[in-house]
């Protein structure tokens, strides 16, 4: 009698939240995923919250993708951003051969767009399996001085949109400045979540005006 052949291990993902629908960090109606851990630390990161690498937040990659294929329509694409989604090479991989197999069933183009605080051209020697498996990226780490309105779906100058497939240019290229980036609130857990690209001092604004309210922010991502 022989051993049946072991299950293969599932592949699992860092994981800081999740959430749709998003309509501010790419075009259309999309689902956010937002990874867990990142050692490049960009002074002024409005997500600081993600950057501590913790095994608690584990998720099996096939529990995100039962999740995407939960939701309704409309769901224009996919934007994976972080954290910082390359530095979890074989989990990102897996996720977005997953999410591969299953637009594919699906009647209309999803397209997935995965911010990078790496350049494009370190993305492409170290990664360049895990961009073929991309639409668009953008890329480049966020540098505060640089921030400036009318940077559509980018917090600085310097970070650069690069569409890499016919979805990807049919969707991105040519999207100019359009004036100030729109900005999501959601609320889950307990937690209130901004979703989108804010303007360099606006959330501390934000908090000074909620304070005048008489609401305070006790604990906020932007700040460590």
């Amino acid at each position: 009698m022989t051993d049946s052949p072991a299950a293969p291990r599932p592949v699992r993902l860092m994981l800081n939240k999740a959430h749709y629908p998003v309509t501010s960090l790419g075009p259309g109606t999309r689902a956010g995923i937002w990874t867990q851990g990142c050692t490049i630390g960009c002074a002024g990161c409005v997500s600081q919250d993600t950057w501590t690498a913790d095994p608690g937040t584990l998720v099996d990659v096939a529990a995100i993708q039962a999740w995407l294929s939960g939701l309704p329509d409309p769901l224009d694409g996919i934007t994976v951003s972080g954290g910082e989604p390359f530095q979890q090479p074989e989990a990102l991989a897996a996720l977005l051969d997953r999410v591969h197999a299953w637009r594919r069933e699906r009647p209309a183009p999803v397209d997935v767009l995965v911010y990078s605080g790496y350049s494009l051209s370190r993305l492409r020697r170290q990664h360049s399996a895990l961009l073929s498996r991309c639409d668009a990226v953008l890329t480049g780490p966020y540098v505060e001085r640089l921030n400036s309105p009318g940077l559509r779906w980018r917090g600085s100058s310097n970070q650069r949109l690069t569409a890499l497939t016919d979805l990807g240019r049919e969707r991105y290229e040519g999207t100019g400045p359009v004036g100030p980036p729109p900005m999501q609130v959601a609320m889950a857990d307990g937690r209130i979540w901004f979703i989108g690209v804010p303007g360099r001092g606006d959330m501390d604004r934000l908090s000074a005006r909620l304070r005048s309210a008489g609401i305070t922010l006790e604990e906020v991502s932007w700040r460590s």
